[in-house]
């Protein structure tokens, strides 16, 4: 049944309904999916507001996370669509409310407290393992859902791999003064698991208490308190679970737990279930899709071409190689729903001698082969790692009988080692043939 008002239909797809929340640059409606009849929450926001607020790398850095952490305990971004002057991000409904509401009306008990930090350290442990950190973990940006289960939110001000010193540490101080990490303030660099760690001690310990363990008349006070990590704890809390906020809260994040020593504590792995990841091969994001931009009012909603098929051999447009090799004002990573991988290049061969390269390069680094279709490569790796072996795909697309571009991506193990292969094996042993890496000048 189609809606009486067709101004409510975006792109042909989505109902637009009241709106959920306001933001300085975006506001969040509930929304509806025609096809599926699914619930949805849609953030639109101003492209002109981001270019006014220089907030694109912002909201860039915010697709890019969420397309990387597709997990059953953090918000699933489900799709990205523009038209000319607005972005409409396309994600799962949360309707359970925030965490911040239960804890406002009091503490927990020991065992929702726990369920709610087991799935709290899941979500975390899992952007980790990709080499992304919140670095703003507070109960305001952790929803329930209809089942009372927790969901991640709000990636604002999260961190990539590309954003650290080549020491790994982070330097740009942020977060929620009552949960940030004593380290994050001292400018001299600081590591962002470490630190999102530090925010979960401060969450467990509201959730028990019913309030935050740092508290005083200004921020100052707050900052000298948490600098000393100098804290009560209320005498209801269990022993177990004192010494786990024990080792959770500690001012030097040399000594702080670990997420492997937080997954063993005997305290947290009582009725303990580590959830699957879903696929990323599932996530509407990663479908073939363009935005055809009309002319006109940006009120005028364009439509959503869908891709017909795919053919044989995958060619790619003149825009996207353009943007691809940009280092400007690029929108295309947020409107665009084709998934990107990390590394990709141009060359100057042909698709099949590229192919050839990259297998010959996988026998030369001691990759096995494991799946081969025409101008697609996957290759795992003989090693364990942090996180298994690692594995990835390379797929070539030709955009002329000499110009190919190749995309990487990985299919398997822990992010980090696979930034840290790429750049220390992979492009030297490409070298001959690649043209232009994305992002490198010209």
């Amino acid at each position: 049944m189609v809606p009486e008002n067709p101004r409510n239909i975006i792109f042909n797809k989505y109902e637009m309904g009241r709106v959920l929340g306001q933001g300085n640059f975006a506001k969040v409606y509930h929304g509806r999916n025609l096809a599926t009849n699914e619930n949805v929450a849609i953030k639109v926001i101003k492209k002109e507001k981001l270019k006014k607020d220089r907030l694109v790398k912002q909201i860039k850095r915010e697709v890019s996370v969420m397309r990387l952490v597709r997990h059953p305990h953090i918000v699933e971004l489900k799709e990205v669509m523009a038209t000319k002057g607005k972005i409409f991000l396309v994600m799962e409904y949360v309707k359970g409310g925030e965490l911040f509401t239960k804890v406002n009306k009091g503490k927990l008990n020991e065992d929702d407290a726990r369920k709610y930090f087991q799935q709290l350290i899941s979500a975390v442990d899992f952007c980790h393992s990709r080499g992304v950190t919140h670095r703003d973990l507070k109960p305001e940006n952790l929803l329930l859902d209809e089942n009372e289960d927790l969901k991640v939110s709000d990636f604002g001000l999260s961190a990539l791999p590309e954003q650290r010193r080549d020491d790994g540490m982070l330097v740009t101080p942020c977060g929620t003064p009552a949960y940030v990490a004593p380290e994050v303030l001292k400018k001299k660099g600081y590591d962002g698991s470490k630190a999102d760690i530090w925010s979960c001690g401060v969450i467990l310990y509201a959730l028990l208490s019913g309030y935050l363990p740092f508290q005083g008349e200004n921020v100052m006070r707050i900052y000298r308190k948490a600098f000393k990590a100098e804290y009560e704890f209320p005498e209801w809390i269990s022993p177990q679970a004192k010494n786990l906020i024990s080792n959770l809260l500690v001012a030097d994040p040399e000594k702080r737990y670990s997420i492997p020593e937080i997954i063993s504590d005997p305290w947290f792995q009582y009725g303990f279930m580590r959830p699957l990841a879903f696929s990323m091969k599932e996530s509407a994001v990663g479908e073939d899709s363009t935005i055809d931009h009309f002319g006109g009012e940006e009120e005028e909603v364009p439509e959503l071409v869908a891709a017909m098929g795919k053919p044989a051999r995958p060619f790619y447009n003149a825009f996207e190689i353009i943007s691809s090799l940009s280092h400007g004002f690029d929108l295309r990573s947020l409107f665009e729903t084709r998934k990107r991988s990390p590394s990709m290049f141009i060359s100057k061969y042909s698709a099949s001698a590229v192919v050839a390269k990259l297998e010959g390069m996988a026998k030369k680094l001691n990759f096995r082969v494991t799946g081969k279709k025409e101008f697609t490569v996957r290759m795992q790796g003989m090693k364990e790692g942090r996180k298994g072996k690692l594995a990835m795909t390379m797929e070539v697309f030709e955009v002329a009988p000499e110009v190919a571009v190749v995309e990487f991506s990985k299919s398997a193990g822990d992010t980090l080692e696979y930034v840290k292969f790429c750049e220390e094996q992979v492009r030297p042993s490409l070298k001959d043939i690649v043209w232009s890496w994305q992002g490198d000048s010209n």
